[in-house]
Order: structure tokens, then sequence, then C-alpha cells
């Protein structure tokens, strides 16, 4: 059973009410692997949901995600302020399974409208952040000569590097296999340089990983320590 029948068929099982159903993800993308599942996004009227489950289907593991139509804006406006709403972009790259209502197609084309028109803007106060915590681990990695130590701070390093390229470069971002793919288009050769960084690291050698760091690091303000303060909560 291919991945698309497989989709319309699980939801016909669990949700034969279903206003609408949407295919995402990797296999959606056609970048999928041996182990990737079926990312659903269904569309009731009501009760059950919102929910999200895990389950197999044939020889598909499934992850479903299932909203109202008013739950499913909710969610949108919710994860765009994070500028990565997973949601939001099953809806505006995945594939509609079935729409008995038109509900599908309207999903569709405001996805597609937020997705175009990009993400909120960055704050100061965010990237400063960002500086701040890149600059502690850059000052943790350089100072350390513990093998162990320098594998957690420099996978660490990478990630945070990751985001802030994209934060910068006023992209959506991600996590996970995401993050590489946003990087490929928003920032070529930068996923690479820092994979090459990352295994000097492992082999004693942190000067190439902090060059591709600060690099990124200059494109937002450079380091930050000094004059670095946040209120508490009370």
């Amino acid at each position: 059973m291919d991945a698309i029948e497989a989709a319309r068929a699980v939801v016909e099982e669990q949700h034969p009410e279903a206003r609408t159903a949407f295919l995402g993800g990797s296999v959606a993308a056609g970048r999928h692997t041996a182990t990737s599942d079926l990312d659903v996004v269904v569309l009731l009227h009501g009760a059950p949901a919102p929910y999200r489950e895990s389950l197999q289907y044939a020889d598909w593991p499934v992850e479903m995600f299932v909203h109202t139509e008013a739950t499913w804006h909710a969610y949108i406006e919710r994860e765009l302020p994070t500028r990565q709403s997973p949601l939001l972009w099953m809806c505006a790259a995945g594939v509609l399974l079935f729409d008995t209502d038109g509900l599908g197609a309207r999903l569709a084309a405001h996805a597609r409208k937020l997705t175009a028109a990009g993400p909120p803007p960055v704050s100061a106060e965010e990237i400063d952040d960002r500086r701040y915590a890149i600059t502690d681990l850059l000052d943790d990695l350089e100072g350390s000569d513990d093998p162990s130590e320098r594998l957690f701070i420099a996978t660490e390093l990478v990630r945070r590097t990751g985001e802030l390229g994209l934060a910068v470069a006023g992209s959506w971002g991600g996590g996970g296999k995401w993050l590489a793919r946003r990087l490929e288009t928003t920032a070529p050769g930068l996923s690479t340089r820092l994979h090459h960084g990352l295994r000097e690291v492992l082999d004693g050698r942190v000067e190439p990983l902090v060059t591709v760091v600060d690099e990124v690091l200059e494109r937002a303000g450079g380091r930050l320590w000094v004059g670095y303060k946040r209120a508490g909560t009370p």
C-alpha cells in the first residue's frame, strides 16, 4: 500500500466523518526514508479533537494530528511567533487527501499564504539571548580539554548556530532534520561547515568550528557577554 493510499485508509478507519485531511512531512516532500512515518492532519467537526496520536497502519507508522477548524487556527496562531509550525507546513506543502466541504482547500490556501509571507521578525532581545548563549558555549569549548565535554558542547553549538543562522536570515525555523533542510536553502554550505567543524572537535581541534560559529555570530552583532542583562521573574 503506497503512502497516499495508506493515509486515506487510516483516516477512513479512524475518522470516517472527517471533513478533510492532509498528508505532510517527509513523505509528502518526496524525502522519506525507510523509517519515515505518515504525518496526517485530520479536521473534524468537533470532539474528540484536538489530539495527537501515534499508531501503526499496515506497514506504515502514522502520526495523526486531529483538529477542528477552530483549534487548527488556534494552534497556528500559537506557533507562528516561534517561527516554526509543523502543522502549518504540513497543510501548506502537503497532499490534500480529500475535501468534503471545501475546508481543506481554504486551509491549504491560508497556509500557503502564511508560509510565503515568511515568519514574524526576530526581536533584538531574542537575537541577543542567542548571541549570549552561543558565546557562553564558545568559551566552554575553547576552555575544555575533556573530550566528553567537548562532544556535548560542540553538538549544542552546532544546533544553536544553525538556528541563529536561520533567525538572522529571516527564515522559518525547524528542528532535527528540518533544521538541516531549512539551512540548505537559506544558508547553503553552512550545514556542511558545521558538520566538518564538529568532526574536527571530535579529533581534538576546535578552531574550525569556532571559526564558522563566529562568522554566523558576526551577522548578528558578534559575541556577547559583557553588558548582557535580563530581568528576573518576580
